[in-house]
């Protein structure tokens, strides 16, 4: 993790305060790595529906546990992260797309090895900040501050995207899965885990229902939304879906294909 600069405390916003906070308070002193906060300030939606999770300190503390993250998903974290993780090859330069509560950016670093590199990009800092105190030693995890939402100017080798489309508004979701598929290198993959609309008879169908008109308003406009038709150049990408737990997760792979291979897709597309 690195010190993170702010500006004059009159112009901070509460969680750009409590992102300097927390590197203070972990007595960090290291040069700044990636971004200082971003001129245009956070997203709205963020500051508005999940100012409680993602931009309180109070909350980040008791809510980045393992436990409470496997709680959340109904005890299927572990089986979801190592999942999304095995996409992914030792040596390679992958892009997590939002810090992640609990340690799924440490298994997938582990998964990279000490000759792979893991970029991890959030928009908010206080996240950023926490995620490089979490990770402090190991030297091939970076993290900084961006908007997911504003094209990326490098390429990877692989994308990951761990359960953040369910907590962007649908008319933002394009936006952001085009940026994520115009980032990775011809060949590699990228790599979307979320929420799916579970069978009809899943016990925990319901009770899903209630969480998310409680605390999470935009998943349910995800939940039958096929992944697919976010993507303005679908057919670029070759796609494979599999589901778990009932058919209330789903994880998508859409591995970007070559010259060849994309003239040849594409002629499949159009005699559907």
């Amino acid at each position: 993790m690195a010190w993170i600069a702010v500006p004059a405390p009159s112009t901070v916003p509460d969680s750009e305060r409590s992102a300097a906070a927390l590197a203070s308070a972990t007595g960090d002193r290291s040069e700044p790595v990636g971004d200082a906060f971003p001129a245009h300030g956070l997203p709205d939606y963020l500051q508005r529906t999940y100012r409680w999770a993602y931009l309180d300190r109070r909350m980040l503390y008791w809510l980045d546990r393992p436990a409470v993250v496997s709680a959340i998903l109904w005890g299927n974290a572990g089986r979801l992260m190592d999942a999304a993780a095995s996409c992914f090859d030792g040596g390679q330069h992958v892009l997590q797309a939002a810090a992640v509560y609990g340690d799924f950016s440490l298994r997938l670093a582990r998964r990279l090895g000490q000759h792979g590199r893991l970029e991890v990009l959030d928009a908010a800092p206080l996240q950023v900040a926490n995620l490089r105190r979490k990770l402090r030693g190991h030297g091939n995890v970076r993290a900084r501050v961006h908007d997911l939402r504003r094209p990326l100017t490098r390429r990877y080798d692989g994308v990951c995207c761990f359960f953040l489309l369910h907590e962007v508004p649908a008319e933002m979701r394009r936006c952001i899965v085009d940026n994520l598929l115009a980032a990775v290198e011809p060949g590699g993959s990228v790599v979307f885990v979320d929420y799916h609309r579970p069978h009809a008879g899943h016990p925990l169908r319901w009770p899903m229902q209630w969480v998310f008109n409680r605390f999470e308003p935009f998943a349910a406009s995800l939940l039958g939304q096929d992944l697919t038709t976010l993507a303005g150049q679908r057919s670029d990408f070759e796609w494979r879906r599999t589901l778990f737990f009932g058919g209330m997760y789903q994880l998508v792979v859409a591995r970007s294909i070559v010259l060849s291979e994309c003239k040849h897709n594409r002629e499949v597309f159009a005699s559907v």
